[in-house]
């Protein structure tokens, strides 16, 4: 009998397996006219709130040329977010989000303790000292999610042979609130589709923090 002896080879066919179990969705999202949406958080929820894997990795935003970088980050409950300041001056960040309020001070080339995001929400970030800085964290209780790229696509891997809950949200959709559509993935599917349209809000109204 053949016997396969050195780790590597080990290692190579448990990746297989495991991908072999794993299914995807590709997302398309748009505005109301159309438009592609960049920036869209897309995330995956298990049908009748049925227990998920916790989080493997945190996050980084970073504060360079007097933004917050990026604009949009999504993380499961319970991760952390690092926030390194970039820029050669003080920021104060904060939130008054309900999902996690916050207050840090961020001195230049100093490290600061990682903020815990514990609960699944919209928390929108501020700077005390430059009023323009805003971005946005979603958090959400799954770790199956992604980011629109400049083309509002995004591909989100899923375990094969489950129903689950597909949701969108923009930071400057109307309502606030996720658009949702159910989804079936088959055992034995490579790769599903979907497409969301998201209406926007009116150009004048501005988030607000």
């Amino acid at each position: 009998m053949f016997r396969f002896r050195h780790p590597a080879v080990f290692t190579l066919l448990a990746a297989w397996a495991a991908a072999s179990q794993a299914s995807g969705v590709a997302v398309q999202v748009s505005d109301q006219a159309g438009n592609p949406l960049q920036d869209t958080v897309v995330y995956v929820e298990a049908e009748a709130g049925a227990a998920l894997p916790k989080p493997l990795k945190g996050a980084e935003i970073e504060q360079k040329g007097l933004k917050f970088l990026p604009l949009v980050t999504v993380v499961q409950v319970g991760s952390k977010i690092e926030f390194p300041n970039n820029d050669r001056v003080r920021h104060h960040i904060y939130s008054f989000s309900p999902a996690h309020k916050f207050d840090q001070k961020l001195y230049s080339g100093t490290s600061a303790s990682p903020q815990y995001f514990e609960k699944p929400g919209v928390v929108v970030l501020g700077c005390n000292i430059h009023d323009k800085m805003v971005a946005y964290v979603r958090v959400v209780e799954t770790p199956y999610y992604g980011k629109t790229d400049g083309a509002g696509v995004v591909r989100i891997d899923v375990p094969a042979g489950g129903r689950y809950v597909l949701k969108a949200w923009h930071y400057n959709m109307a309502g606030g609130q996720p658009q949702e559509q159910p989804l079936a993935v088959k055992a034995g599917d490579a790769l599903s589709s979907a497409t969301f349209k998201l209406s926007m809000k009116p150009p004048s109204a501005e988030p607000a923090l």
